[in-house]
């Protein structure tokens, strides 16, 4: 079956990422953009919806019935705002959107961006760890067909991107030498992107992968007859 793709952050690095790789991937039949601004891309498959709250869709949810996935890539860093702030972009947004799809879209998959760090018993002494781990775990208990949780450390940017960063251009120099000595925190937004197709198409092992669990999936390939077969060679 072919994927029909909605996508939040496009705008930002991750989600960018990831929208290339499904424009790029003949198995993503339709991708709808969920934004509240213009990506400036246009595409066969692609389709942008602007909404000024995505916490709010009740205007628009006649639009988002018929797909069965969500590469969810909205966010923000808990940098310079205040724990209640970033608990409404990071919890309360990303929950409000999961509970809107679900009711529409029940055969759905669900994969959320979530990072490196984050923790699924909520006692984590960082706060934004905490939140991470509660959004999470409320996204796992809703009733999805699958619903998967990455967590990407650091990730290399695709060529052609525009939305990168402030700061990645002065480390990215450093991404081949991480992936050579820390594998288990670095991988590539390509990586990202097709772990996330892949999990939509042939599922996953479990339900929260971390940077190891993402670049294997983003090798593997469905098999007939059922299961999983891991393609041969690295990715660079």
């Amino acid at each position: 079956m072919k994927i029909r793709a909605i996508i939040t952050g496009a705008t930002g690095m991750v989600g960018e990422g990831v929208l290339l790789e499904c424009l790029a991937n003949p198995n993503v039949e339709h991708v709808l953009v969920l934004t509240r601004k213009p990506t400036g891309r246009s595409h066969s498959k692609m389709q942008e919806l602007l909404v000024p709250d995505l916490a709010n869709l009740s205007a628009v949810e006649s639009q988002l019935t018929g797909y069965n996935a969500c590469f969810f890539c909205a966010g923000i860093s808990s940098v310079g705002i205040s724990k209640e702030e970033y608990e409404r972009i990071t919890h309360d947004m990303t929950l409000a959107v999961a509970q809107t799809l679900v009711r529409l879209n029940p055969a759905m998959t669900f994969i959320y961006v979530s990072g490196a760090g984050t923790d699924s018993a909520e006692k984590s002494g960082q706060h934004w760890a905490r939140v991470k781990g509660r959004t999470e775990n409320e996204l796992l208990a809703l009733p999805f067909q699958a619903a998967y949780m990455f967590r990407p450390g650091f990730m290399k940017a695709t060529e052609g991107q525009r939305n990168v960063l402030k700061w990645y251009g002065a480390i990215a120099w450093l991404y081949p030498v991480a992936r050579k000595l820390a594998p288990q925190f670095v991988s590539t937004m390509q990586e990202v992107g097709r772990a996330m197709i892949n999990a939509a198409d042939f599922g996953y092992s479990k339900p929260v992968l971390e940077v190891r669990d993402i670049v294997a999936l983003a090798r593997a390939r469905a098999v007939v007859g059922g299961g999983v077969q891991a393609e041969a060679g690295p990715s660079s």
